[in-house]
């Protein structure tokens, strides 16, 4: 049976990797013909994206507002014209967060003779697992949201990240705490790689501000030991908690912590901010300081959210605007401009190269520079607090 992956971390299952290995060898085939590139000169033709992202499953809030954020900058686009008279189709396929079901997502994906290439693919395990597929290709792998270092090759110049990452959240919290003047700082992280990035990239930062690290705790998966991991930390009597953490771990560990001592400031990445968790967290939430890679989704004062939110609300649905359905729509906007730049000529070259070219682009509020590969475009982190209801204040 496939195992799920909570949120960022990948724990080796044998049936998986498996199927991974027999994934892997299949896509090989795939390599030469997609390495050749494909002229898309026609007026009126299709610009195919692939995504594989989570509808269902404990993530599923997390991809459904990603993907609408997209959606609804594509449709406002195409119902313009398109770009260069090519109409933006965008094919997503659920994966639950389960990285088998996702690495067959994307062979299909690679098997569509029509496929432009991958959009907004989520999550580290997912993409840690994905790029395999497409090294030594031209397949464009646009905006995945992660912020892992090690979803960023510094020899793929087709892999395109936007969001800031993770050791650049962590640096700007402990950054803060150091402004205001805490010193004793401990460190609650998921027991997987996304928890020990933060870890180490908060040390780090904690050395540098000449702060003390007053205690670290891992905390599973599952949350099984979240309990333990608050009196631990509780014990180091620290000024302030910084939480590398998301999903089912930060509930269990923020109630934990609160009842140990319920007035100690909490610092979390932005991962953690999902509605389901900030719905499970409820009171216990409110006044838990969250670093951020796109502005508020309601600061209609800032150029590009009022650009998202007059797009958002043209389009009929449920669900509520959010950071995650912001930067959906920013990576949309920002593959829009590089279809513009790379000209009617398109080929995934050109694309790719136009990409890396765009220096200083401003959305609007939103700044972005292609530097260089393994380089992510937007340095853009602010923080927020999550007030009564669940809702992000600054």
């Amino acid at each position: 049976m496939p195992r799920r992956f909570n949120l960022l971390g990948f724990q080796g299952d044998p049936d998986v990797l498996l199927s991974r290995r027999r994934l892997l060898a299949g896509a090989a085939a795939l390599m030469s013909a997609l390495a050749a590139p494909r002229l898309l000169a026609q007026t009126g033709d299709v610009i195919r994206l692939g995504q594989t992202v989570a509808f269902t499953g404990p993530l599923g809030d997390i991809g459904q507002a990603m993907h609408r954020g997209s959606k609804v900058c594509f449709d406002a686009v195409n119902g313009q014209g398109g770009v260069h008279g090519r109409r933006i189709e965008l094919v997503a396929k659920d994966d639950g967060y389960v990285v088998q079901r996702a690495l067959q997502n994307v062979q299909g994906f690679l098997e569509d003779p029509q496929l432009f290439g991958l959009f907004s693919c989520m999550g580290t395990p997912i993409i840690e697992s994905m790029l395999p597929l497409i090294r030594h290709t031209d397949v464009p792998c646009f905006s995945p949201l992660t912020g892992a270092s090690s979803a960023r090759p510094s020899d793929m110049r087709n892999v395109l990240n936007l969001r800031a990452s993770y050791p650049e959240e962590a640096e700007r919290l402990v950054e803060h705490l150091a402004t205001i003047g805490l010193k004793r700082i401990a460190v609650a992280y998921q027991n997987n790689s996304f928890g020990q990035e933060v870890l180490q990239s908060a040390e780090k930062a904690i050395r540098r501000h000449q702060l003390s690290l007053a205690a670290s705790a891992s905390i599973q998966n599952d949350a099984s030991d979240a309990a333990a991991a608050a009196k631990t930390i509780s014990a180091s009597a620290p000024d302030a908690v910084l939480l590398g953490l998301a999903g089912k771990p930060t509930v269990g560990f923020v109630k934990a912590i609160r009842a140990e001592r319920k007035g100690l400031p909490l610092y979390a990445l932005s991962v953690m901010g999902s509605a389901a968790t900030l719905s499970a967290l409820g009171d216990d939430g409110v006044g838990i300081a969250v670093s951020q890679v796109v502005p508020l989704p309601n600061r209609s004062v800032v150029p590009v959210v009022r650009d998202f939110l007059k797009a958002w609300h043209a389009t009929p649905g449920a669900i509520e605007p959010s950071h995650l359905a912001l930067e959906g729509y920013i990576n949309a906007r920002v593959f829009v401009e590089t279809l513009r730049r790379a000209g009617r000529h398109l080929t995934r070259k050109s694309f790719i190269d136009a990409a890396w070219n765009i220096k200083r682009l401003d959305l609007g509020g939103f700044q972005l520079n292609f530097l260089e590969p393994g380089r992510n475009a937007s340095r853009f982190v602010e923080l927020t607090m999550i007030g009564r209801g669940g809702r992000f204040i600054r």
